[in-house]
């Protein structure tokens, strides 16, 4: 029996993606690459592994079977080439990364020329977005997140504080005040992000959570910022997205006498593995660099 290790990824992804179409997106190539190469697999096991439509598949018992010693089988190479790579210092193949909008934007897509240069055998693929994409499902290798991280299987390292503050348009105070405690703020305009129906401030070193008085919300913090510099409302930001605007005088801080907004910590996040590709490494230590620059 003659199995090609490609073959198996591609039955991998195709599962963990729930279609041949994602796994295609998944592995940079065609819908009909992928469809051979499945194909030869089953060929080649003669077995057929999947029950497979247009839009979705699923498992054949001879399927269930083989799925975890082809994911063990695909494992154990990751782990050599990581292995061996870790050894001479190369970066390779393609990193998929995912960040927050404002944080890509401000942070990572700067890093990204020097990281190509400087490692010709690596790709990026950067997916910007505020949501908390599943890093299996997605095939994400490394996600930054700004948020409290809940216990899970994945690996998280802190790489900053990320301290936040509550502003508004000179604008808006001009035309409805500040707030001097959190019950103020519930009577004022605010500008959450989607979903958020509270914001939760440190009092006396207890959490308190404040409902929102909301009629915006947006999917972005950036959307969140871009409303608040137009007088649209009071807006929870990190101090690095509104440092500038609050020295040019776009934006006012408002400080409440009863709770300050609760800290919270950008994460690095990766899925479990024994061992981290090298081109992991390489995007982290840049950031943290970015990072250290920046004051965080």
């Amino acid at each position: 029996m003659n199995m090609n290790t490609e073959d198996i990824e591609v039955f991998a992804a195709a599962v963990s993606a729930g279609s041949l179409a994602g796994a295609a997106r998944r592995l940079g190539l065609t819908p009909m690459v992928v469809s051979r190469r499945l194909s030869s697999l089953e060929t080649s096991l003669g077995v057929r592994l999947l029950h497979r439509t247009t839009r979705s598949l699923s498992l054949t018992s001879e399927g269930e079977t083989f799925l975890p010693y082809a994911e063990a089988l695909l494992e154990g190479k990751r782990e050599a080439i990581t292995r061996l790579r870790s050894e001479t210092g190369t970066a390779l193949g393609l990193l998929r990364v995912s960040a927050p909008v404002a944080f890509g934007v401000r942070f990572i897509a700067p890093i990204i020329p020097k990281i190509l240069e400087q490692n010709p055998e690596m790709r990026i693929a950067l997916d910007l977005t505020d949501s908390l994409p599943d890093l299996v499902a997605t095939g994400t290798d490394l996600a930054i997140r700004i948020a409290k991280l809940r216990d899970s299987s994945l690996i998280a390292q802190k790489l900053a504080d990320n301290p936040r503050v509550l502003v508004a348009s000179p604008a808006y105070i001009g035309r409805y005040g500040a707030p001097v405690s959190t019950k103020e703020l519930f009577q004022h305009i605010c500008l959450p992000l989607s979903g958020v129906t509270h914001w939760t401030f440190i009092s006396s070193g207890k959490e308190r959570q404040i409902r929102l008085s909301a009629r915006f919300s947006s999917s972005t913090i950036q959307g969140c910022h871009a409303t608040c510099l137009a007088g649209g409302g009071i807006s929870l930001l990190a101090a690095w997205n509104v440092a500038e605007d609050l020295r040019a005088g776009r934006l006012v801080r408002i400080e409440l006498e009863d709770g300050a907004p609760e800290p919270l910590n950008i994460w690095a996040v990766y899925p479990t593995r024994r061992l981290v590709p090298q081109k992991v490494r390489v995007l982290i230590a840049e950031l943290r660099d970015a990072l250290t620059e920046a004051g965080l």
